[in-house]
């Protein structure tokens, strides 16, 4: 008899047939890519970030490659909530996977009419709220830098719905664990990490630089360290779950992110190098599992910590011994 290793796992009261999700920005609506392969693999679909009002995005161009990555700045070009939930949410609620709506306000009351809308729609798991955009200048930014403004968004979408919360931090701090801590005593349900680092790119022919936006967000291998680092700090901190993203193209990075703390990761930039690397990544986490025994993709979450906690008490109790 063959054993069965589940990886089902929980974020919050949101249950994934397994952690992988493709992040928000990198895989639209799904019209695209469920013309590849059946959406009902993955674990979830964080869709486009949705705004009030429809947006054309920032001026072109809106993508750089860099050696280790890639620089967007799209500028949350998308169609509108309203819009969204007429043309897209009903074929989405059929892909038969969980459905996060990602949303950006410009102001404080936004976020609140934003959760309100969604709210009332049926087919969303959960609302992720993007307070860390680099990329627009009228205020997303702002918002996720510092742990008041960040707590104060959290606390009027989390009073304006009844879905679960998902807050999504940026990098761009100098402290994330402050931030993280604040956006959790406000009510967020779920912690997504980490959102792009800030950067740019010039044409040294041109003498300019080459985003038409002049900043973007870099994304992909390059920051992955500094996610991790940050997944690991994050989880010491808080009790919600944790959904890893940044740089993960293969199951081992996923791997990596999981035992570091997160409860699930998402795949965004590497969809652009091989747009069926999330089945490929659940296809290795499964292999994985079966070839260590492990029952379940749960046992591995923090797993790496385990290990640091003995390191940390047997240096404890060299210290102690030498002070004897």
């Amino acid at each position: 008899m063959t054993a069965a290793f589940s990886l089902e796992t929980r974020v919050g009261k949101v249950t994934l047939k397994n952690p992988v999700l493709v992040a928000s920005g990198t895989f639209g609506f799904a019209r695209e890519y469920e013309k590849l392969f059946p959406v009902s693999a993955l674990g979830g679909v964080m869709v486009k970030g949705l705004t009030i009002e429809p947006r054309a995005g920032n001026p072109p161009p809106r993508l750089v490659e860099t050696p280790a990555g890639l620089l967007n700045s799209v500028g949350l070009q998308n169609p509108g909530v309203h819009k969204f939930i007429k043309e897209e949410l009903p074929r989405l609620r059929d892909l038969g996977t969980e459905i996060i709506a990602n949303i950006s306000g410009f102001s404080l009351a936004e976020y609140g009419r934003l959760a309100e809308i969604l709210d009332k729609e049926e087919g969303l798991a959960a609302l992720e709220v993007n307070i860390s955009c680099p990329n627009v200048k009228e205020g997303g930014m702002t918002f996720g830098v510092h742990p008041e403004s960040a707590a104060e968004v959290t606390r009027l979408v989390r009073q304006s719905t009844s879905l679960p919360v998902w807050v999504k931090l940026s990098p761009n701090v100098t402290d994330i664990v402050a931030i993280a801590q604040a956006v959790v005593d406000a009510g967020a349900d779920a912690l997504t990490l980490i959102n792009t680092l800030s950067g740019m790119a010039i044409d040294t022919e041109k003498r300019r630089p080459v985003l038409g936006n002049v900043f973007g967000g870099l994304s992909g291998p390059a920051v992955k360290p500094v996610a991790l680092r940050m997944i690991w700090q994050v989880y010491e901190a808080v009790p919600v779950p944790l959904v890893g993203m940044g740089g993960i193209m293969n199951y081992r990075d996923a791997l990596e992110f999981i035992m570091a703390g997160a409860t699930a990761v998402a795949v965004g930039t590497g969809l652009f190098l091989d747009p069926l690397s999330p089945l490929k990544i659940i296809e290795g986490l499964q292999d994985y599992l079966a070839k260590h025994q492990e029952e379940t993709i749960a046992d591995l979450i923090g797993a790496a910590h385990n290990i640091t906690m003995n390191i940390r008490e047997e240096k404890s109790e060299l210290r102690g011994g030498r002070q004897c």
